[in-house]
């Protein structure tokens, strides 16, 4: 029996320091019925030169080359024009594992479900490597995959490191012009899955750079996480609202991630008073949660001795995390 085609999108902007590893893991898949998608979304280095000459190499690699729309635009443009069975979205700085289609195939086909999800390490600047996976496979509900990605509980909202069957996309684009376009979409995916396969070994390779969005210096678009978050609670609630201490720890972890990145920033100080009024006036609930993680009782507790005694010693949190 034939095997499925499987259809990678790659949205490519100015990474040509980063894409020959990339394409290389793509390209050397064990799992071979592949469409590789490049697009290039108007990049101003030699990426979209990259592009054309892998095209040349490899007789599954389709190139598109666009004006720039970011992100959200250059996946859905690649999503649309996909043949695939499947659909799984690679950022092209990143890299997978040789094995990562075939994981996550395995999983669906085993599962007889729609969606697959498998673990990743984090590769820092200095070479430190964090990895987050384990041995071990389920299958859970969607409401249970919701409940735990709310949580940050192994499963988050990333685009990458999961396989959808396209028929997941028929009705769902990322945002385009949004930053954190995954929190706007990835639910909206599980949400129409009955049950969602779990893989615990990490697959997918993921590089902190310095010039990412979450680490570059602070501008009014980073707001754009709060909208998505709140969004992604009101319809999480609509169908369970017995996820609500989860969805909430959901929309205080983003105030927490925006007052952090915006800690060094001038003249947003109303966001702020904003931001942690929010945190405050929720903690009560947060705190008697038993499922909210250690590290979010921290920042409250933290936060409650007054912002300046939370921003020094965040900072120190994150230099010893890295």
């Amino acid at each position: 029996m034939k095997e499925n085609l499987i259809s990678v999108i790659l949205p490519i902007y100015n990474v040509s320091d980063y894409l020959d590893r990339c394409m290389k893991s793509v390209i050397n898949q064990t799992y071979k019925n592949i469409e590789i998608i490049m697009v290039d979304d108007g990049s101003t280095d030699d990426s979209a030169l990259k592009c054309d000459e892998y095209k040349e190499k490899d007789d599954r690699i389709v190139v598109f080359h666009k004006e720039n729309g970011g992100l959200s635009d250059a996946r859905n443009y690649g999503i649309k024009r996909a043949s695939g069975n499947y659909i799984t979205c690679i950022d092209s700085d990143d890299f997978i594992d040789l094995d990562y289609i075939e994981y996550l195939y395995n999983l669906i086909t085993k599962y007889n479900v729609k969606m697959s999800i498998c673990q990743h390490r984090v590769l820092y600047s200095n070479g430190k490597v964090k990895e987050f996976g384990k041995s071990g496979e389920e299958v859970l509900s969607s409401k249970k995959c919701l409940e735990r990605m709310l949580y940050h509980d192994v499963i988050d909202t990333s685009a990458w490191a999961k396989l959808y069957d396209r028929s997941l996309f028929s009705n769902v684009e990322y945002p385009k012009g949004k930053l954190f376009e995954d929190i706007a979409t990835t639910y909206k995916l599980m949400l129409q899955c009955d049950e969602i396969a779990v893989g615990y070994e990490s697959k997918y390779n993921y590089l902190v750079r310095r010039d990412s969005i979450v680490n570059c210096s602070f501008n009014p678009k980073k707001f754009d996480l709060l909208e998505m978050t709140d969004k992604m609670a009101d319809d999480v609630l609509k169908l369970y609202p017995d996820l609500k201490k989860a969805v909430l720890r959901r929309q205080v972890y983003a105030r927490f991630s925006t007052l952090n990145q915006m800690r060094n920033a001038k003249g947003f100080d109303n966001n702020r008073k904003h931001i942690i009024f929010y945190i405050k006036n929720n903690k009560d609930i947060l705190l008697k949660d038993d499922k909210t993680p250690k590290r979010d009782v921290l920042a409250v507790k933290l936060l409650m001795c007054g912002y300046p005694i939370y921003k020094v010693c965040w900072h120190l949190y994150e230099k010893i995390k890295k």
